[in-house]
């Protein structure tokens, strides 16, 4: 299915695009801070499908084609240093009514979610708050929002917080190099495939100042271990053994966490989705889903 759009919450155009028969089980699949819904790479939402799910991925608010929510101002290097709630313009609770907004706009009444890294905090949002409408749930590479799980190390800040050069050529470089730097070293890192998503990212659209927003709605949200705990569905905790912008123990936290949650640590998995990682992680997603007790259709 082509790129399509739709408008969730009043003001907020969401870009979609699924994958698979739109007959057989959803599965949402939300991305991470400042990366686009092609950070779910086009195989990996294929092999999903192919396995009988109705896949949909999109692009977060203030991101790729999505709304970019420019009226609002950006918070301060100060004030996210500081985790100031304040700089906040929205949170990761207006994140997950997104994800529901869209499910509603696709006539969708319950769908398994799969979230990572940010997408991960919003997909953990959308199965506390919004019970009824989540299947089952994967985070991958997330954490809890405490600050003494999870967290990054003090020296990866500044790769957090420098902005991406905003010409074509240095906006590709800084973002290969990045991935090569948070990714996972366990596996081949495709530096062409890195290259060939971040063409496609700048040719679909920069957003510097969301996801400075994105940033800010993370630290307002604060911890929300005590609102994981009143998850109820299957969930399965992915984390990678290696990963350095995130490190385990927030993927451990997350399935202390969440009654019955399972964990699954990938060794050489960094903060990336690594195709020779795959098989593991569609198993595990594809079980979980299983456990909520609407098996996908026969593939």
């Amino acid at each position: 299915m082509a790129e399509q759009f739709c408008t969730v919450n009043d003001d907020v155009t969401l870009c979609y695009e699924a994958f698979g028969d739109a007959s057989d089980p959803a599965m949402l699949l939300v991305m991470g801070l400042s990366t686009q819904m092609i950070g779910w790479p086009d195989e990996f939402c294929e092999q999903l499908a192919a396995r009988g799910y109705y896949v949909v991925r999109f692009d977060n608010r203030d991101i790729g084609r999505s709304t970019q929510l420019k009226d609002l101002g950006v918070p301060t290097v100060k004030q996210l240093l500081l985790r100031d709630k304040s700089a906040a313009r929205y949170t990761l609770e207006h994140m997950a009514a997104d994800g529901i907004g869209l499910l509603d706009h696709l006539g969708i009444e319950r769908a398994h979610v799969v979230g990572v890294s940010m997408g991960g905090m919003i997909a953990q949002t959308m199965a506390a708050r919004f019970p009824e409408r989540v299947l089952s749930l994967a985070s991958i590479i997330s954490n809890t929002g405490s600050r003494w799980s999870g967290q990054p190390s003090p020296r990866m800040y500044p790769m957090l917080l420098k902005p991406a050069p905003r010409d074509r050529a240095g906006y590709i470089r800084h973002t290969v190099e990045t991935f090569k730097k948070i990714g996972s070293q366990g596996f081949p890192i495709d530096e062409d495939e890195l290259r060939r998503t971040a063409e496609r990212s700048y040719d679909r659209g920069l957003n510097p100042a969301g996801s400075v927003r994105q940033l800010a709605a993370i630290i307002a949200s604060g911890d929300r271990t005590p609102l994981l705990r009143t998850i109820t569905m299957p969930t399965v905790v992915i984390h990678g053994r290696k990963d350095r912008l995130v490190p385990t123990s927030g993927g451990r936290a997350t399935a202390k966490a969440i009654p019955g949650a399972r964990l699954v640590i990938i060794d050489g998995m960094g903060h990336d989705l690594p195709r020779g990682a795959w098989p593991r992680m569609l198993d595990e997603i594809e079980q979980n889903a299983a456990r909520a007790g609407e098996p996908a259709a026969a593939a």
